[in-house]
């Protein structure tokens, strides 16, 4: 069942602003914090002047890549609700949620099959499961038929290529959370348009019967 979104890769106050006082809020507001590569990393000023915005109804997320210990040392004191840790361990996982008191969404980038073996092991330090596509800033998809029979004892989230006007009914019955960034924008921009109309269409889908 779908219980919301996360609009991730935010890098600006005017798309923050319109995010947080959006009648259907995201549930969940993402930041690419330690991740140059990717257009919408958000480097460290910036990042303390967007997470200044009291985020209301929606949850802050950091978004981390393999985090070392100097970019954790700096981000503790922002006001993140989860951290989003790609390519950890679950004893990475562990020592980071008990060191920063942080609720955890494990992300697990998927190809084929083979990437969906270990999911079980980060059961005990992840809050939220999210299964991406390998694609990291590129926006690529992956077969979402790979985790239509997976058993999880936590709520999913699901990224990879998802559009704005994507036909939500399809993902219904696979996951909670859906995850976009490149899907809402327009020549690699947040496209306040898009936003609202996606949005609009997950307000819609959670309150069908």
């Amino acid at each position: 069942m779908i219980k919301g979104c996360k609009i991730c890769g935010i890098s600006d106050t005017n798309t923050l602003n319109f995010l947080i006082n959006h009648p259907h809020p995201p549930k969940f507001i993402g930041f690419i914090c330690n991740y140059p590569k990717s257009s919408r990393y958000v480097e460290y000023e910036n990042l303390k002047k967007l997470l200044s915005i009291n985020p209301k109804q929606s949850y802050y997320v950091a978004v981390l890549v393999k985090p070392n210990r100097e970019i954790l040392e700096k981000i503790q004191k922002l006001p993140f609700d989860y951290y989003q840790l790609y390519d950890c361990s679950p004893e990475e996982i562990k020592e980071i949620k008990q060191k920063y008191q942080k609720k955890i969404i494990t992300a697990f980038t998927i190809k084929s099959e083979s990437d969906l073996t270990n999911y079980k092991l980060y059961s005990d330090v992840t809050d939220i499961y999210l299964f991406d596509s390998k694609g990291y800033e590129k926006s690529q998809s992956f077969d979402h038929d790979l985790i239509k029979n997976i058993k999880l004892n936590k709520e999913l989230m699901i990224a990879g290529n998802i559009q704005y006007n994507d036909e939500l009914k399809i993902y219904k019955n696979l996951t909670n959370f859906i995850d976009l960034s490149g899907g809402v924008e327009t020549s690699g921009l947040k496209d306040l348009s898009k936003i609202e109309f996606f949005l609009k269409k997950v307000n819609k889908i959670k309150n069908e019967a």
